[in-house]
């Protein structure tokens, strides 16, 4: 399925394919189709919903991009002539996906990971070795994406996209800027996946709280949870030589104790970790919704392997893994619903 505007433009623009449109996918090309020639490649039934109903892009606050003739496609061959490509599938579908994509990709085309976890990069060189001229860059994500309709997506939260700052990088954040996103191009994208992984720990205790983001982090008994988490993740990339980066007002390695003060102080002290709208959930939460497979092996699983591989105990990221394990057995909306007191015996 495919549909192109007959708009014509004065220059050309830069033709951009997003691989794996789903919530991060749709609301990246969606915002980036103002200023370049974007195809998002989807499930079908997801590029059907567009193609009915438009794209409505809903956040930060009030604002509402409602995007028609969009070109839409279902196989990675529409990739093929793409100056970019944004690979957004889920980690556990890059290898596919780079399979899919290699016979595809045109000498000099630029390969962008805007996923979770440590090493999709990686995977993605590895499985795109001796294309002529391509490159693979890491690229990271702050905000929460959720889809609140038929082809609706929803930011409900802020922050600024990172880009590894390498050749390849500039005509791609340029038109991400005249687009109006934010964002900063960096050398340091292992340390800041690392800071972003820290980050994701929560989507598990979020998902299984069933609560919107604001409330769950408003309430210490789950930010003890994650504090717990984030405790453990730090002790295993210490023990990995793995940096991370400092991404917002607060030092990754004092969040722990932040974590833990009284929900007075902690709003007074993270007022900037709460601006989060209510709407604002985990994708993990909307996977568990929507019977779909989790990203906790690539988040909570990678602090495991890497405590692992040091004799480090991660008890409390190992017990959530089950949890989350459990609820995907349970099937679409039947998995409980934990308050933070539970989950936090749970992981003590």
């Amino acid at each position: 399925m495919t549909r192109s505007s007959d708009r014509p433009h004065p220059h050309p623009r830069l033709r951009i394919a997003v691989l794996g449109a789903g919530s991060i996918g749709c609301h990246l090309g969606g915002r980036l189709a103002a200023t370049a020639e974007v195809t998002l490649i989807g499930r079908p039934n997801a590029m059907a919903e567009i193609e009915r109903h438009g794209l409505t892009l809903t956040g930060p606050g009030s604002e509402r991009r409602e995007l028609r003739d969009l070109r839409l496609a279902t196989d990675a061959s529409a990739a093929a002539g793409a100056d970019y490509v944004l690979v957004t599938v889920k980690s556990t579908d890059t290898v596919a996906a780079a399979r899919e994509l290699a016979p595809h990709l045109g000498p000099g085309t630029v390969v962008v990971s805007f996923q979770n976890g440590l090493h999709n990069p990686d995977l993605l060189r590895a499985e795109l070795t001796g294309l002529a001229g391509h490159r693979v860059l890491a690229g990271m994500v702050p905000y929460n994406v959720l889809r609140t309709g038929p082809a609706a997506f929803h930011q409900g939260s802020g922050g600024s996209l990172t880009l590894d700052d390498s050749p390849g990088a500039a005509p791609l954040a340029a038109v991400a800027r005249a687009a109006g996103l934010r964002l900063t191009l960096r050398h340091d994208m292992a340390a800041v996946q690392a800071a972003k992984l820290l980050m994701n720990l929560n989507n598990a205790l979020n998902a299984l709280s069933g609560l919107p983001l604001r409330d769950q982090l408003g309430q210490r008994a789950y930010r003890s949870c994650l504090a717990l988490c984030q405790q453990e993740a730090l002790a295993a990339f210490d023990a990995e030589g793995i940096g991370v980066a400092r991404l917002g007002a607060i030092p990754p390695r004092r969040m722990p104790w932040l974590l833990r003060l009284p929900d007075g102080l902690f709003r007074r002290l993270a007022r900037a970790s709460l601006r989060i709208d209510a709407q604002a959930r985990s994708s993990m939460w909307e996977d568990l919704r929507r019977g779909r497979p989790t990203e906790v092996d690539t988040l909570q699983g990678e602090v495991v392997a890497l405590a692992g591989r040091h004799g480090l105990p991660a008890p409390a990221n190992a017990r959530l893994i089950e949890l989350v394990r459990r609820a995907e057995a349970a099937g679409p909306g039947a998995a409980r619903s934990w308050s933070g007191p539970e989950l936090f015996a749970e992981l003590t």
